[in-house]
């Protein structure tokens, strides 16, 4: 999947010496406030999911099944995870800023993100059964880059002074 970059980008946050030493200040400043909003941004845009069915008032819960965000517009967030690991960091090959989710350590290959973002087809295992199942893209990480994008002239003239 293009867009995406596997680093270790706790090494290459803006606060740590090996990016201190690397970049201006200027620089450091503009490319560092960019990630921010960006990643403010794409975090705004990921909503709770909404349960399928209301609760009736007195009546206890039974049907925890959440709803599915409409392909094209951002995903819902069903546990957290993606929305409180999207982060930015310094990418020194292109002496730029990466803005984007992480991906967790764990036994599960990490398909969510660019399967959201762009969608595609994979396979997923229901027990013993294996299915293709086909994902349309419901993206988050374009919109807020394309959204903030507007802003860095203004950053990049404020970063000078």
């Amino acid at each position: 999947m293009s867009g995406f970059i596997k680093m270790d980008m706790k090494k290459m946050f803006f606060d740590r010496a090996a990016v201190i030493a690397k970049v201006d200040p200027a620089t450091r400043k503009a490319l560092c406030k960019f990630g921010a909003f960006v990643r403010t941004t794409a975090r705004r845009s990921i909503k709770n999911a909404p349960f399928i069915k209301r609760k009736e008032k007195g009546v206890e819960r039974t049907d925890f099944r959440k709803q599915y965000s409409k392909p094209g517009n951002p995903p819902y967030s069903r546990t957290g995870k993606l929305k409180k690991f999207i982060s930015f960091a310094y990418d020194p090959a292109k002496r730029s800023v990466v803005i984007g989710p992480e991906i967790l350590p764990g036994k599960r290959k990490a398909i969510a993100p660019p399967i959201l973002e762009y969608g595609g087809v994979t396979t997923v295992k229901f027990g013993k059964k294996t299915r293709t199942a086909r994902y349309s893209s419901r993206p988050y990480m374009t919109p807020a880059f394309n959204k903030e994008q507007r802003k860095l002239p203004s950053i990049w003239r404020d970063s000078i002074k």
